[in-house]
């Protein structure tokens, strides 16, 4: 299938190497089309040959501000007037203080270190509070969270870490369940796609949810999300339910009677 885009044509003629898979360029596009030529900053870790800090120049324009991090002292030489160059392991916390520190706010930055479920969980957790409203997390090769040679699958590889990141946005709903190290007043959303996980920053959008009713005119259809059988149990004998433990046992009751019909459901989780 051949594929053509800006960012595509820049990766071709960088004069230094870069190394992408084919199908990340129509995600970039669709990542960070945005954002070009805009005051941003964006950041990679992941350095090797410096093409890829090269194209970013190009793609997102004069105005927008560069950073490169790799552990290999040797990345140096790859700083320029259009290029900021750190050394340091992404696997540290105390470097992302640092770098934080002296860099202030980021607007993206682009995970293509290590692959490692350390590297890629501890750059994140330490980036995340330091990305400005609207701005991106992107974590690619994430099909290392797959792969034996970097031990994985695994409990506690970076593609669980991200999953559980569903359930620390849905937390902001009413009465869920928070979680531990969660991410629920920073990360509004997350995307997934092959090899490539997004998650995007917004403060604003993290609110606990709400329920609106508008003034438009009111049926007299009755609310049927809950099963009909308990709705006419709970009609019949509303007198009971000024007890406590007839609403505990009604709970109960309705967690074991979805669990039962939900057992169709398996074979879609195999």
């Amino acid at each position: 299938m051949k594929y053509s885009s800006e960012l595509y044509e820049l990766f071709n003629s960088s004069s230094n190497r870069s190394i992408k898979w084919k199908k990340y360029f129509p995600i970039y596009e669709k990542l960070f089309e945005s954002y070009k030529n805009k005051p941003i900053t964006f950041v990679e870790i992941g350095i090797l040959d410096g093409g890829s800090l090269e194209i970013w120049k190009k793609y997102f324009g004069k105005n927008s501000r560069i950073i490169g991090i790799d552990n290999n002292p040797e990345c140096i030489k790859f700083q320029n007037e259009n290029c900021e160059i750190f050394i340091g392991s992404q696997s540290d916390p105390n470097f992302w203080k640092k770098f934080y520190h002296q860099v202030g706010n980021i607007d993206i930055i682009l995970d293509d270190g290590g692959h490692t479920n350390d590297q890629q969980i501890i750059s994140l957790i330490n980036s995340v509070q330091n990305i400005n409203n609207g701005g991106l997390h992107v974590v690619e090769d994430i099909h290392s969270s797959y792969q034996k040679h970097y031990g994985n699958p695994y409990k506690y590889s970076f593609i669980n870490f991200s999953k559980k990141t569903i359930d620390d946005i849905n937390s902001t709903f009413p009465n869920i369940k928070k979680f531990d190290y969660q991410l629920n007043q920073l990360v509004y959303s997350v995307e997934f796609f092959e090899s490539i996980v997004a998650f995007k920053i917004d403060r604003n959008l993290c609110y606990e949810n709400k329920i609106l009713e508008n003034q438009g005119f009111k049926s007299n259809n009755k609310d049927t999300t809950l099963d009909i059988r308990f709705i006419n149990f709970r009609k019949k004998f509303k007198y009971l339910y000024k007890f406590t433990t007839i609403q505990k046992i009604e709970r109960i009751m309705i967690k074991l009677f979805y669990r039962y019909k939900s057992k169709k459901l398996k074979n879609f989780f195999k």
